[in-house]
């Protein structure tokens, strides 16, 4: 056990708490709740710049910390599936998350094929999480009712825009390999 790992863990511990703060009846609770979203989104580079920095890249690490990222998002996203109540929420929020479990699946698949590199995380990739943590803090913090939610999904579409790229990118790389496989 080293830092990197205890800082994934702690993102995942943090999630039942996110959950719990989201969903108290205080003026504070979405606020608090995306500021909790916000450090477990620091934790999430932190962890890996560490771990690279001081050497101390794990198996279990290597694992755990997509999971965490993946478990995080899909949270935040579940619930403000169902604070908006409305498809123009819902609809980048299941592109999102469909994204991230076509791309999980294929990257074990092709990890399983020993071909794990084709499929690394890309600056597409990158900015895409970028914008996604973005638009999640705001949303997590104003009610659908404040002018600057919308700001927050306009993001998440930009988001989910590139998430789309960033699939169609993966997919054409891995496809030679998924194609002789048919």
């Amino acid at each position: 056990m080293n830092i990197p790992n205890i800082l994934t863990l702690a993102r995942i511990a943090f999630i039942p708490l996110l959950v719990v703060l989201f969903y108290l009846p205080f003026s504070w609770s979405m606020p608090v709740a995306a500021g909790l979203f916000g450090l477990a989104s620091i934790t999430d580079w932190l962890d890996g710049y560490l771990a690279r920095r001081w050497n101390q890249s794990t198996p279990f690490g290597a694992f755990l910390d997509p999971v965490a990222d993946k478990l995080m998002v899909v949270v935040a996203l579940a619930l403000l599936i169902e604070l908006y109540d409305t498809l123009v929420l819902t609809l980048p929020a299941l592109v999102i998350i469909g994204r991230e479990i076509v791309i999980s699946a294929l990257r074990e698949w092709m990890a399983e094929m020993g071909k794990r590199g084709m499929v690394a995380v890309s600056w597409v990739g990158k900015l895409k999480t970028t914008l996604q943590m973005v638009s999640l803090l705001i949303l997590l913090a104003l009610p659908p009712t404040h002018e600057l939610a919308l700001l927050g999904v306009v993001v998440l579409y930009t988001a989910a825009i590139l998430t789309l790229w960033s699939m169609v990118q993966y997919l054409k790389a891995a496809w030679p390999h998924l194609s002789r496989s048919m």
